[in-house]
């Protein structure tokens, strides 16, 4: 009998004991997520400067003309070049031809040892090539006119519009970049004629007065 009195008892302590030590614990906290760690911002590079730079190398290129004759500019190192920047279906251009400023620019110098380059860096340059050969033809073939359709040596020059006039002195130094003049409106009789004064400071070793302008003319048309 004591034995079974015994059982019961320390049942009834087990019983009781239970839910005191339920009270008494407390339920662990639940683990918190450690901190979402942000990737660190990434560092962009600097943006790379776009066009040629008075003062330093003009990019050289290789392109072919109307004719399929080829000009790499490197090869004309000790003569000074001009580079413009053309488009023939472009009015102020036609103008400007029409006009003669660029035969007449040239013609001022051309004996001393310059050369006159035109770059067509419209997206069609080669689709109208035939078109374009023509209009060239008609107005006496000049210059050579290169044809660059792809427009990489137009944007490595940063060529905006048409006219857009580049002078390169002997050693290859871009020395002007800007319009062929300050006739924008078309209605002056006596333009300054900034190619000119550059070509001319060169071929005499000076420095060149203003060696950056603003271009005018309509936009150069690149590709996509």
């Amino acid at each position: 009998m004591m034995t079974v009195r015994m059982s019961w008892v320390s049942s009834a302590l087990v019983a009781f004991a239970l839910p005191v030590m339920a009270q008494g614990t407390k339920p662990a906290e639940p683990t918190k997520p450690a901190p979402e760690t942000k990737p660190a911002a990434e560092t962009k590079p600097a943006a790379a400067a776009t066009g040629a730079e008075i003062g330093k190398a003009a990019p050289d290129f290789t392109l072919k003309d109307v004719d399929g004759k080829e000009t790499k500019l490197s090869s004309l190192k000790g003569k000074i070049v001009v580079l413009e920047w053309a488009n023939t279906e472009c009015p102020v251009c036609k103008n400007h031809y029409k006009d003669k400023t660029m035969q007449n620019t040239f013609n001022s110098f051309k004996d001393k040892g310059v050369v006159w380059l035109v770059v067509d860096s419209s997206s069609f340059a080669e689709t109208k090539k035939d078109a374009i050969t023509k209009w060239w033809k008609d107005q006496g073939s000049p210059f050579p006119y290169l044809l660059d359709a792809a427009g990489k040596v137009g944007r490595s020059y940063g060529a905006k519009t048409t006219p857009h006039m580049f002078v390169i002195d002997k050693n290859g130094v871009l020395a002007y970049n800007g319009a062929i003049d300050d006739n924008k409106a078309g209605d002056k009789k006596e333009p300054k004629n900034y190619v000119a004064d550059a070509v001319n400071a060169l071929i005499k070793g000076t420095a060149v007065a203003t060696a950056k302008t603003d271009p005018y003319g309509c936009s150069v048309k690149y590709g996509n």
